[in-house]
């Protein structure tokens, strides 16, 4: 054969390898990040990669970081369309061999066990796929302690994260080199949501979405605008290796004082899904901290068996903070601050009027509360430590400057709890002082015992109205069919610090349920009544009187008398 013919022969397939490889053409389909202790896999640490596009691709020059180490496959290895290839430490290679085809590199990437983003670069530099991981994909307690792999679940959705990973099933702790013992059908339907925006100065936002974004749409300035006459950013350059993020240009700068909203139009994920209606978020430019800017606004401290504590920040003030720039402390016996945990690592923006709560375990804390806005929790490694007596808790600036700091003492619970685990202090007035002990009461037993993350059960508002009780509706029918079948006893407070009784009386005079004893109100809230007796029995139709005791430590007491009316529908 001549070495025209030859080359004539190979050029369609050299001139398929010489293709700039695209993204998602080579994927990360499997990792374990903690061999140790095995299940049946080798104690190492590997990467699995799949050739996901329809052609032949070359590997020599291709990079795996971590940000910190990268390494670098320099042998050439063809991998067909639909097959896979292990990469893992020249040291493991003969551990692995026996698996599949594997790639042994210098410089290996530690993989965090804790969590860890992994990039796969094309030899031209570009992000190919990239992978930030946490142990929380497992979605196994058991099998994150160690020896088992991460698994893709469904290769044509790489671009989904923890939605589509979760531990190996297979018995050996996973399948490098071979499709994944979890593989199955798992398409994305749904579309991107914005998330929050964080600012690099006056004229540059950085917005993030809560998926990955196809990169073309998600680089069109139109498809941003931001109020207060700003409009459309110059330049919206998506962030790699993620595409998570997209950095915006503003052609002008905008203004400390000011908070805007951000509004993204015709924005899609990398599975096509265009964005919804979470399409919205704060912007501005965060300004440096100052004394109680921020404050100190509830703390659960002494947590129920099994439990965690918590704590809740208020700004209060009219200026954006940068939760870069805080740190939460306590103080150790000679005063010095100790146990210092910086809010976030990465810039998170703090708007007036917005809460914002720190625990060590945030699933439990959406367990045992009512949550309104998940995003509003930060889970931090470590909180200072919190003595269930009394301790003190400190909020600083990078400079070390108390922002705030309160000195508690568990003798501020309200004295009438039977218990107080599981109990949150709550602050009740904003512009009081922090250390007045006053100024905190123990949360209501009507939310729960604590409000991480909203106002505040025992919040006094200056203008409230004089206390009342009222009935709605004045007829109930609890007969199950979908229309006032509850009578609603709703209460509004003049003052925190009360606990209430609640006891129904027939025509007669008779007690016939005792709906509250001694139960800690809020400022307002609801109790309902079902038509039920004490023994869970209907009641007959009739007119009720429903007496509502209130009273305090300072010894204030009312009594307050409704009626309603119990029917039944024919």
């Amino acid at each position: 054969m001549t070495v025209r013919l030859l080359a004539l022969l190979l050029l369609p397939q050299l001139a398929l390898q010489a293709q700039t490889a695209q993204r998602f053409d080579i994927i990360i389909t499997e990792l374990l990040p903690d061999p140790a202790p095995p299940v049946s896999l080798p104690n190492h640490e590997f990467v699995e990669l799949k050739n996901n596009s329809a052609r032949v691709i070359n590997l020599r020059g291709w990079k795996l970081s971590d940000g910190t180490s990268t390494a670098t496959i320099n042998t050439d290895i063809e991998i067909q369309p639909d097959s896979f290839v292990i990469i893992c430490p020249n040291a493991a290679v003969s551990s692995y061999a026996e698996f599949g085809r594997t790639i042994g590199v210098s410089n290996f990437p530690s993989l965090n066990n804790e969590a860890d983003l992994i990039t796969l670069y094309a030899p031209e530099g570009n992000s190919i796929h990239a992978v930030a991981y946490s142990g929380q994909w497992y979605s196994n307690p058991v099998k994150a302690t160690g020896g088992w792999a991460l698994e893709i679940i469904d290769p044509r959705n790489p671009c989904t994260g923890a939605g589509n990973w979760t531990a190996a099933i297979h018995h050996s702790g996973g399948t490098p080199g071979r499709q994944n013992s979890v593989n199955a059908n798992n398409s994305d339907q749904l579309p991107p949501a914005l998330l929050r925006t964080w600012t690099i100065d006056s004229v540059t936002i950085v917005v993030v979405f809560d998926e990955s974004l196809d990169s073309t749409m998600a680089a069109t300035p139109g498809h941003y605008h931001l109020d207060h006459a700003v409009g459309a950013p110059v330049a919206a350059e998506p962030v790699s290796p993620l595409f998570n993020e997209v950095m915006l240009k503003l052609a002008s700068p905008i203004r400390t004082d000011q908070v805007y909203q951000l509004t993204v139009r015709n924005v899609m994920d990398c599975s096509g899904n265009a964005i919804g209606m979470l399409n919205k978020a704060k912007a501005g430019l965060p300004a440096p901290p100052v004394a109680r800017t921020v404050i100190i606004n509830e703390l659960l401290f002494n947590p129920p068996s099994g439990g965690y504590d918590y704590i809740e920040l208020y700004n209060r003030s009219g200026s954006i903070v940068d939760l870069k720039q805080l740190y939460v402390a306590g103080r150790s016996g000679n005063g010095a601050l100790s146990g210092i945990q910086q809010l976030s690592t990465i810039s998170r923006l703090l708007f007036p009027g917005q809460y914002l709560v720190l625990t060590e375990n945030a699933a439990w804390l959406r367990q045992r509360f009512s949550i309104r806005e998940p995003a509003d929790i930060i889970e931090l490694a470590s909180l200072p430590t919190l003595p269930d007596d009394q301790g003190i808790l400190a909020i600083t600036s990078q400079q070390g400057e108390i922002i705030d700091e309160l000195h508690y003492h568990r003798d501020w619970h309200f004295a009438l709890l039977s218990e107080q685990d599981g109990v949150a202090l709550e602050r009740i007035d904003y512009g009081q002082s922090t250390q007045d002990s006053h100024n905190w009461m123990s949360a209501a037993a009507t939310t729960g015992f604590g409000t991480p993350g909203f106002q505040n059960s025992q919040f006094r508002a200056d203008l409230q109205s004089q206390g009342t009780v009222s009935i709605t509706p004045s007829l109930f029918s609890p007969d199950n069919d979908g229309f006032d079948d509850l009578a609603n006893i709703r209460y509004q407070m003049t003052e925190p610090g009360y606990v209430a009784s609640i006891t129904i009386f027939d025509a007669a005079g008779m007690p016939v349920r005792h709906l509250a004893r001694s139960a800690t109100l809020g400022m307002q809230g609801i109790f309902r009544w079902d038509g039920l007796d004490n023994n869970r029995r209907r009641l007959p139709v009739g007119v009720y009187v429903i007496l509502t005791e209130i009273f305090n430590l300072q010894g204030k007491t009312k009594k307050i008398k409704n009626t309603v009316t119990l029917v039944r529908r024919l």
